[in-house]
């Protein structure tokens, strides 16, 4: 069984998305360790409730970036992680992080990839005027919001919406395509190739 390590910077709801599936037997992988950025970050409650091991990595321990990462990469690996969730985690990461978890790094967005890439992205949905937004699960690789698109998830953009209200509309399905995404890689469903994820059959 594949040990998934899931990187918070906040409140952890798609971190519980993948805490309940493992409660119900419906994860296909261990959650191995719980890791911030933010030492008061809600995420740590939420794992800490679950019995899940906590890490702590800020910026005030280790302020220049690669220093960060480098120490982050070895709380993973000592925690013998196959597979990197990053689930509202607020930093870039460096080039040294991707090459070592290279193809195991998985991101959820709230918002459909290539479009509205960055902070706030319900909320330039909202005022760019799309009709359709959504959610994505990518591969990480050393762009923001750049990488090889594994599952993506359409939701409509209402004519009275507010970022918010369409923030918590979208949420669910990042909780839905996050778990599916993770099951796909721990049954080693996911091939990469270039720009595209091929999903092959179980």
């Amino acid at each position: 069984m594949k040990r998934i390590a899931v990187l918070i910077s906040g409140r952890g709801t798609n971190l519980q998305a993948l805490i309940d599936a493992e409660s119900r037997g419906e994860l296909a992988g261990k959650i191995a360790v719980v890791v911030s950025n933010k030492s008061k970050a809600q995420g740590l409650k939420r794992a800490s409730k679950a019995g899940i091991k906590t890490e702590i990595v800020t910026k005030v321990d280790f302020p220049q970036r690669e220093e960060h990462d480098r120490k982050v990469v070895e709380v993973l690996e000592s925690n013998g992680v196959d597979l990197v969730v990053l689930a509202g985690y607020m930093r870039l990461l460096s080039e040294a992080f991707v090459s070592s978890f290279e193809s195991r790094i998985i991101n959820v967005h709230p918002s459909l990839l290539p479009a509205f890439k960055g902070l706030k992205a319900q909320w330039q949905a909202v005022e760019y005027g799309v009709r359709i937004s959504g959610c994505t699960t990518h591969f990480v690789d050393l762009k923001m919001d750049a990488g090889p698109i594994i599952l993506q998830k359409t939701v409509p953009v209402e004519e009275n919406d507010t970022g918010e209200i369409l923030a918590n509309r979208i949420l669910p399905f990042e909780h839905e395509i996050l778990v599916k995404s993770v099951n796909l890689f721990c049954e080693d469903r996911l091939r990469v190739a270039g720009r595209k994820v091929a999903i092959e059959n179980g």
